[in-house]
């Protein structure tokens, strides 16, 4: 064999191998990228490429780098996700997104305070809650406006809701945002029967107030006959029955700002019980307290729940309840949560919406302030007074500080 037969035969070796070389080198090549591919895709990175070995090391280390940097992503994404969860975590407004489907896939924990749940995977559970609510973010579409009411451990609640429509993924979702509005919609209530009850009041006695001076003044003069004296008899007394009758709405307009100071809510539970004993063991009904979280304190002020709490009872007792329990406990918001349930005379389906109502009154000699005034006063606290319950198994009035 000749000298450049031999140096042919080399070289044709030589490119041969590298191309067999290429060849391997490729499939693993590929082989490596598509495992990579399908591993990231799986949101699987629990693999590393060898970088010790000579051969492939370049490759490996950029494929190493590749998937680094796909991790750092996914951990910054991660962080975000939280950061602003947590800031959705402590608005004051609930937010749920939901799929098509019904399916909740996120919801901040102001939404699940406002609803009265644990949890919240699926619209539908809040159908045992109210039927109106589960309508209401069943149908709410993007742009409009709806509300619904409902309760729960807090007592009635009023929430607008609003939505949007966004896309997460291929998946076309409604973010629904949503407010306690109970709040706003009592304060004007309040604020329109203020009104009318300062009208009324200043109307009223203008005109009665003339008329019983003036009926006093006449049983002065001794010409006066005895039938015409037993008019004016009349006329003054219910001249002056008016007037009390009328000045004691005027409550509802002057009550006190109030001296909140911090106090055990026991003492003041006790305190209570005490002063209402008398006439509790005279209608034969007992009052207990019991309280479910240690050494609850109220900031409030003292006197004015005092006052709540004794018409709360007095009222059980002349619904002849035979047991009246006062509970006090501190909810999942870290509210404050007072709960007066009796065994008495249920409150009607009819009287249940009209009982906070001023004037309204079931009783023969009620004046229909108590309620009201009980409830303007923890307005003034920032708290709600609500019925919660009334039906054959006991009536609950509920205290709720925020």
């Amino acid at each position: 064999m000749t000298g450049t037969s031999v140096i042919s035969l080399i070289v044709a070796t030589v490119i041969l191998t590298a191309a067999v070389t290429s060849v391997l080198t490729s499939r693993r090549m590929r082989r490596k990228v598509a495992y990579m591919l399908d591993a990231l895709e799986d949101k699987e990175l629990n693999f590393r490429f060898d970088e010790r070995r000579l051969f492939g090391r370049r490759f490996n280390r950029t494929l190493n780098r590749l998937r680094n940097i796909f991790d750092k992503e996914r951990h910054e994404i991660i962080e975000q996700e939280k950061y602003f969860g947590l800031m959705l975590d402590h608005v004051r407004t609930g937010v749920a997104v939901i799929e098509p489907d019904g399916r909740v896939n996120y919801c901040n924990n102001t939404a699940l305070a406002l609803l009265g749940i644990a949890t919240f995977g699926h619209i539908r559970q809040l159908r045992p809650v109210s039927e109106s609510l589960y309508n209401a973010f069943q149908t709410i579409t993007e742009g409009a406006e709806e509300r619904a009411s409902y309760y729960n451990e807090s007592g009635k609640m009023t929430i607008s809701l609003t939505a949007s429509a966004a896309t997460i993924g291929k998946t076309e979702v409604r973010v629904i945002a949503f407010n306690d509005i109970s709040s706003e919609i009592a304060e004007n209530e309040q604020q329109s029967w203020s009104k009318l009850i300062r009208v009324l009041t200043h109307e009223i006695m203008n005109t009665v107030t003339p008329i019983a001076s003036l009926s006093e003044t006449l049983l002065g003069f001794d010409e006066v006959s005895e039938e015409v004296r037993n008019g004016l008899s009349t006329i003054s007394q219910s001249s002056r029955g008016l007037i009390k009758f009328v000045d004691s709405y005027r409550n509802l307009t002057r009550v006190a700002p109030p001296v909140k100071k911090a106090f055990y809510f026991r003492e003041l539970a006790e305190r209570v019980i005490n002063l209402t004993r008398e006439h509790a063991v005279v209608s034969g009904a007992e009052c207990t307290y019991m309280e479910k979280a240690d050494d609850i304190i109220l900031y409030a002020d003292e006197g004015q729940i005092t006052q709540i709490m004794i018409n709360l009872v007095k009222n059980a007792i002349q619904a002849e309840a035979r047991h009246i329990a006062i509970t006090a406990t501190i909810n999942q918001s870290e509210q404050v949560m007072i709960s007066v349930f009796n065994d008495g005379r249920p409150i009607s389906k009819e009287s249940q919406e009209e009982i906070f109502v001023p004037f309204f009154t079931t009783k023969q000699e009620g004046t229909g302030i108590g309620l009201s005034l009980s409830r303007q006063i923890m307005r003034m606290h920032n708290g709600t007074l609500s019925l919660t319950q009334s039906d054959e198994k006991g009536t609950v009035f509920t205290l709720l500080f925020k």
